[in-house]
């Protein structure tokens, strides 16, 4: 039996819609990525220093709020390169550190091919399998919560085994989240590219730092 003519237009309409959000997410997630990966070389070229844990985060989620606040105007796509551009400056003082590193440009080198192929390796699969992963979000909320909180317990009690179990936890937090965030595109649970954008954005700035804390860790135990 035929599918009637009403139910097969709206679910064409849904699939170009999906599409859409796809294509635009990607296209406006690798210009933040270029983006952010200037502000970082201008960053690390001038030795600019970084701007301090709280300064970092009220940049974070101040530019992040005002990014959902736009996020159905073009203001929005301003705040996403905003928000992008701020976490790449902050990334240009931590890559100075891991560079004066004897072995540092391999370990950065690393760290970013890691990040690539994971990201693209996840993407690919939940675009192939078409599998539904919301069944991840309320884990990962909660995941990404108590990381940040152990994380900031970390950073100013001076843990360095409890900085890297964070690390180790944020690599599948952030892989968990691309796979979340892409099957949601795919299903129709997010359908503002902006949105989707900053968060595998996020995703992506938290495993390449994390993968870079993790490789430095193993090497000078090596």
């Amino acid at each position: 039996m035929s599918m009637p003519l009403s139910s097969t237009i709206s679910q064409r309409s849904d699939v170009l819609q999906v599409n859409r959000v796809l294509r635009n997410t990607y296209w406006l997630l690798s210009l933040t990525l270029l983006f952010s990966a200037i502000t970082a070389g201008v960053s690390s070229a001038l030795s600019l220093p970084h701007p301090g844990l709280l300064l970092t985060l009220v940049g974070y989620f101040g530019l992040l709020f005002l990014t959902t606040r736009y996020r159905n105007s073009s203001l929005g796509l301003v705040m996403v390169f905003a928000l992008t551009g701020f976490m790449g400056y902050t990334l240009g003082p931590l890559l100075n550190m891991y560079l004066a590193m004897s072995n540092g440009p391999q370990l950065v080198m690393t760290a970013l091919a890691g990040t690539a192929v994971t990201f693209l390796t996840l993407s690919a699969y939940a675009l192939i399998s078409r599998r539904d992963f919301s069944f991840m979000g309320s884990f990962l909320l909660t995941g990404i919560i108590v990381g940040f909180l152990a994380g900031l317990g970390a950073y100013l009690f001076s843990v360095p085994g409890l900085a890297l179990a964070v690390s180790a936890i944020f690599v599948l937090l952030m892989s968990g989240l691309i796979l979340y965030e892409t099957s949601n595109i795919i299903h129709g649970g997010e359908t503002n590219y902006i949105m989707a954008t900053v968060t595998l954005y996020v995703a992506i700035y938290n495993l390449f730092t994390s993968l870079l804390h993790l490789f430095t860790a193993f090497d000078n135990q090596g």
